[in-house]
């Protein structure tokens, strides 16, 4: 899993409340059984019509935001079913953080899973962001996960909370294989001491 230190990216703001996985990865694109490639079918019901058109009035269709790595939304982000297709399709896409006021807990820890930052900020601070995104071409925060803080170079400072341990796995790429094989030599000395019974050997 790819560490998350340091990002600094472009902006794009979703300004709605209520995302749910099903708009973020509409369920008829989740016969992939890859992690990749579900970055051309994010938010595909608002970014193209029933002709499969774009839809140019959709913000990320709009040419200032073209290569936006971070993602303000209204509260309640990734509400709706669990499917963890909806952070593989958002880092697909070239997202590496997300920013609102509030997330749906299975996707907050979905997105711990596969290196991907919710950043948890107040609504007013999300509000600013928000509002800078859309005002100010081209504009830029930096997520910081090393001190646990949002900014920007137009004055806009805060900090996030987050769990410790999570903030450990994400600094260091870890996701749940990867916490196991810190204790591979471990693991292999117990295997030692206990071997498996004769019916499972091969």
């Amino acid at each position: 899993m790819k560490p998350f230190t340091v990002h600094r990216g472009r902006v794009a703001p979703l300004d709605r409340v209520n995302v749910d996985t099903d708009q973020i990865i509409p369920k008829q694109f989740l016969k992939r059984i890859e992690k990749t490639g579900f970055g051309q079918f994010l938010f595909y019901d608002w970014r193209f019509g029933v002709d499969g058109k774009k839809n140019p009035d959709f913000v990320l269709h709009e040419p200032r935001y073209e290569g936006a790595t971070v993602l303000v939304a209204g509260k309640n982000f990734g509400c709706g079913s669990s499917r963890e297709h909806a952070v593989w399709a958002l880092a697909d896409f070239g997202f590496r953080a997300v920013i609102s006021s509030s997330f749906a807990d299975i996707f907050a820890n979905n997105s711990t899973k596969n290196g991907f930052l919710a950043v948890l900020l107040t609504d007013d601070e999300v509000a600013t962001v928000m509002k800078r995104a859309q005002d100010i071409d081209n504009y830029e925060v930096t997520v910081d996960l090393e001190k646990c803080e949002v900014r920007d170079n137009q004055g806009f400072f805060a900090k996030f909370p987050i769990d410790e341990f999570v903030r450990h796995c994400l600094l260091n790429g870890l996701d749940d294989i990867g916490l196991t094989l810190q204790h591979d030599a471990e693991i292999a000395e117990y295997e030692k001491h206990h071997p498996a019974p004769a019916a499972l050997r091969v």
